[in-house]
């Protein structure tokens, strides 16, 4: 969905909200997630097609804009404040705002995260490139749908789409899986590629936990509309993999 599409949604979603002054000043707070959700979504997939197409200016590009992701957090903290102070707000206009602040706070991280992506591939392309690179772009971009997915449930305050995001971060998680065995199988074959598949498993512990980002939106956009969480558990899924993913980022002293 485009942004006009979605500022378009966002309006139709708060007219509930009336002609009231909170009204207005809670559609330009929807408004300013719903830019920080575009961006976020632009810098993530920069950052996976910086890795598919070994562009490291591109790379630099998604670095230099997650500042702009900060100013946009920065900003919705602003009005969401000022709302509580001066309106005192009930019932869903209080949901619309602590919302407003826990999609933020989630769509920074996931900017720096696609900021991570980033410097990790400029790396990555000073090397051969390795044969697991083309699971690491599928998981990429596979992210970045649920992202998308994600921003679309928000401006439209969709539950079923809210919950189908919910619902695949267990794709998300396989496919990490695999990928993640594909590049040490890379590393355990081909001594020229290790550094680069090191590289390459944080790359895809981002997007994972990216992934991780969408799924705390998606419940926030469950609680806003209907004022409850999920009964359900999150679905994850067990994998042999997931100790040994964890040691393996302990060894290498993990920072991101």
């Amino acid at each position: 969905m485009g942004v006009l599409d979605q500022n378009s949604s966002l309006q139709s979603a708060l007219s509930a909200h009336g002609s009231r002054p909170i009204g207005s000043e809670l559609a330009v707070l929807a408004g300013r997630i719903a830019a920080m959700g575009g961006l976020a979504e632009a810098q993530l997939a920069a950052a996976v097609e910086a890795i598919a197409n070994r562009d490291s200016e591109g790379a630099q590009r998604v670095i230099a804009g997650d500042e702009a992701l900060d100013d946009l957090e920065t900003e919705v903290n602003s009005r969401a404040m000022r709302l509580l102070t001066l309106h005192a707000p009930v019932a869903a206009d209080l949901r619309e705002i602590v919302g407003a602040l826990k999609i933020s706070a989630n769509v920074e991280r996931i900017g720096d995260y696609a900021a991570n992506v980033a410097k990790r591939s400029i790396i990555v392309n000073g090397y051969p490139t390795v044969l697991a690179l083309g699971g690491v772009i599928e998981l990429g971009r596979l992210v970045r749908q649920y992202v998308q997915n994600t921003f679309d449930a928000y401006a439209e305050r969709n539950i079923e789409k809210a919950e189908a995001v919910w619902r695949g971060d267990a794709d998300i998680d396989a496919l990490h899986a695999s990928v993640f065995q594909d590049l040490m199988s890379d590393m355990l074959t081909e001594s020229d590629y290790v550094l680069a598949c090191t590289h390459l498993l944080f790359v895809i512990k981002n997007f994972e936990r990216i992934g991780d980002h969408a799924t705390n939106i998606a419940e926030t956009i469950q609680f806003l509309v209907a004022g409850q969480h999920l009964a359900e558990k999150r679905p994850k899924r067990a994998y042999a993999t997931a100790a040994a993913t964890a040691d393996a980022f302990n060894i290498l002293g993990d920072k991101s």
